[in-house]
């Protein structure tokens, strides 16, 4: 691996940080966290600022190009994939804030932010501050941030605030991550090594230039990607690591396939028609997914590099070609462990992992069945509510 990443080629500082990724992938699992000498690495070749603006001497790529190195991290290890995934997209607060707020908070190129979207905490309105108590979930990458930023619902005088739309006020509370405590929650099946406890704070001080609504406040920034939806350019981040992740259980299985014979045949799988027939059917399936889910991106980065505003339909488009990609990756997934046999059950197989990780990647809400109904009721001309899309 080398000592210095280029300040250019996000996607190629991936792609050669992937190798030890990959090599160190059951031992995140084990600790259930990324380790803080890889965050490190991570950061020095920029895959937690793919989404920072440049005026903070952040990359602020394209959002094809973000997808492409999320791909490269989450190939190697689905883990890594996410936190960086995390890691970029939290920083998209960085567009929202008065600039001199995000200066000092966003300029440190060694940076690394997480936080849930999720309202989970409660925000008391005081003048120039809130008093913010809140517990989230799913706090992916926590254990290696110096800024975390929780969602809270908007309290005044004993009452939620509340929309004109009549939702409740919800906002990004950004606050320093050593005001907060992590919980040791992180027990589960899959993207293990993730380390996406719980976090807490209790009555601490969050200055309102520190707060931010992705959904009502309009960016600082003019750049294209700041047209993107907040939920858009998330859904993007989460089908990224299923792309990737899929690509390794393909590799993954094509290397098991060339060795393995099954018992009392002379054949390897890879020798075996069956085999050939359904592996074909994999690799079409993630190609296919592949080209909808970039031919998507692009047509949306057409909008936004545009004049005027992403309209719902196109917004909506966007968010079926990465629900449809998260799906049909652990679709891939499960198909390779099967196919796999009794050798995909043991730990040293990397296709249980990918198997395990690709279900826990579904699990998240903006890819989650539930945007079939979303995105359905656009494609119906229904009325909805664009704010979730």
């Amino acid at each position: 691996m080398p000592d210095t990443f280029t300040p250019t080629d996000t996607l190629a500082n991936a792609r050669a940080l992937a190798p030890e990724l990959a090599a160190r992938a059951a031992e995140m699992e084990e600790v259930r966290r990324l380790p803080a000498d890889l965050a490190a690495k991570m950061a020095k070749a920029g895959l937690f600022r793919m989404v920072t603006p440049k005026s903070f001497g952040g990359r602020e790529l394209t959002p094809r190009e973000i997808v492409e190195a999320v791909e490269a991290v989450a190939t190697a290890n689905a883990s890594a994939g996410w936190c960086a995934m995390i890691g970029a997209t939290t920083a998209l607060n960085a567009a929202y804030m008065e600039p001199a707020t995000a200066s000092a908070i966003y300029s440190d190129p060694d940076i690394i932010t997480g936080g849930v979207f999720a309202p989970m905490g409660k925000a008391v309105d005081h003048g120039d501050h809130y008093r913010v108590s809140g517990r989230w979930q799913w706090g992916s990458g926590s254990a290696n941030c110096t800024w975390l930023c929780g969602g809270c619902t908007v309290w005044e005088n004993g009452e939620m605030k509340r929309l004109p739309s009549g939702a409740p006020d919800a906002r990004m509370m950004v606050f320093p991550a050593s005001e907060a405590t992590l919980l040791d929650t992180w027990h589960v099946m899959g993207l293990k090594g993730t380390g996406s406890g719980d976090f807490e704070v209790k009555d601490i001080i969050v200055p309102k230039a520190q707060s931010v609504s992705l959904m009502v406040d309009e960016p600082h920034e003019t750049g294209g990607l700041f047209k993107f939806p907040a939920f858009g350019l998330l859904s993007l981040g989460v089908s990224s690591v299923a792309l990737g992740n899929a690509r390794g259980a393909l590799d993954a299985f094509a290397a098991l396939a060339t060795t393995k014979k099954s018992q009392g045949s002379s054949k390897t799988l890879a020798e075996r028609q069956t085999m050939q027939a359904e592996f074909a059917k994999c690799e079409a399936a993630w190609r296919a997914a592949r080209a909808y889910l970039f031919d998507e991106i692009d047509q949306t980065w057409a909008v936004a590099t545009g004049e005027g505003a992403i309209p719902m339909e196109r917004r909506a488009a966007l968010r079926m070609a990465c629900t449809h990609m998260t799906r049909t990756g652990a679709d891939i997934c499960r198909t390779l462990y099967d196919l796999g046999g009794g050798a995909a059950l043991f730990e040293s197989s990397d296709l249980q992992r990918h198997f395990r990780d690709s279900h826990a990647i579904t699990q998240h809400i903006v890819t989650a069945p539930s945007t079939w109904e979303l995105t359905g009721r656009i494609l119906f001309g229904l009325p909805t509510d664009g704010g979730m899309v």
